[in-house]
């Protein structure tokens, strides 16, 4: 009986926590700060909501040197993701900007496939031109008629996908430290995210002062619940459920983040658009749960920003 609530219980966090990470555009956009200032709180409410989950669990410790060799090279890759991403939510909305972001599934495959030597499956091969057809919908339609400030957030949505697909293999070579921990992994992680995207506040002009009430309750939910809660329970349900069914819930990120742009900030949707954004979702599901000839089986990865 056990063994099966336990599945189940993660299958729910894994719902739970997708739901929250969905909400990570909302929090950016509802914000009136700029994209540097929002990854410095980020980080700075995340880190500190990490650190309170880690003296809670008496886990918390000094971290030894190649961890923090470790966390600050994701810190840097991270950082540069939320940059781009924060301008192209900025640019062309929260929905489109994370279903772009997510294509991070493709290029993870793609490194897989070229520099790991796996040979890839069909759930891969069919995902390439089902992308191109969903981004060719999404934007390609109606690329010149987009300002040129719409075509950069495309671009900067891509990079972000490049820089989060990057993070996340490093995140994975951990260091060889003995009782690693991957939640003081990220604790670090979020402090250095926090660090360099404050200096680029104070480099850019943002500064850190959030000018009222909803501000600063956006930052805190970005923080709290995007950066920990909601990592917190998606990487301990992931390896309790299997690969194409954690794949196929984790839609539920850039799913109910294009959904939430429609709702709260009335994006224009016509039919191309609904169109493209399911098969660009679909080959984000393709990519993310690849099945190859390599010794082991990639799980889903954790969904972009």
């Amino acid at each position: 009986m056990a063994s099966k609530l336990i599945p189940e219980r993660s299958v729910l966090e894994l719902l739970f926590g997708a739901t929250i990470i969905s909400a990570s555009p909302v929090f950016v956009r509802a914000a009136d700060v700029g994209p540097a200032t929002a990854g410095f709180y980020r980080g700075f409410f995340g880190a500190a909501t990490l650190v309170v989950f880690l003296l809670m669990r008496k886990e918390l410790r000094r971290p030894g040197p190649e961890l923090v060799v470790h966390a600050t090279l994701c810190g840097i890759l991270f950082s540069s993701d939320l940059a781009l991403w924060h301008r192209s939510i900025a640019y062309i909305g929260p929905g489109l900007a994370t279903i772009l972001a997510n294509f991070q599934a493709l290029i993870l495959a793609a490194f897989g496939i070229v520099v790991l030597r796996e040979r890839p499956g069909w759930r891969y091969l069919a995902s390439i031109p089902v992308a191109l057809l969903g981004l060719f919908l999404l934007v390609g339609v109606s690329w010149d008629s987009l300002s040129a400030q719409s075509q950069r957030g495309v671009f900067f949505a891509l990079g972000a996908a490049f820089c989060y697909a990057a993070y996340l293999q490093i995140f994975r070579t951990r260091p060889r430290e003995e009782h690693w921990n991957a939640t003081l992994s990220l604790a670090v992680i979020s402090a250095v995210s926090a660090s360099l995207m404050g200096v680029g506040a104070m480099a850019s002009g943002e500064g850190f002062r959030l000018p009222d009430r909803t501000s600063l309750l956006a930052m805190i939910g970005y923080g709290v619940l995007c950066q920990a809660c909601g990592w917190i329970l998606i990487s301990h349900a992931l390896t309790r459920v299997p690969a194409s069914r954690a794949g196929l819930i984790l839609l539920l990120q850039p799913t109910l983040a294009f959904l939430w742009d429609i709702l709260f900030f009335h994006r224009p949707t016509g039919p191309s658009d609904l169109i493209g954004a399911a098969l660009a979702i679909t080959a984000i599901y393709l990519g993310s749960t690849r099945v190859g000839t390599a010794p082991r089986v990639k799980a889903a990865t954790i969904p972009a920003d």
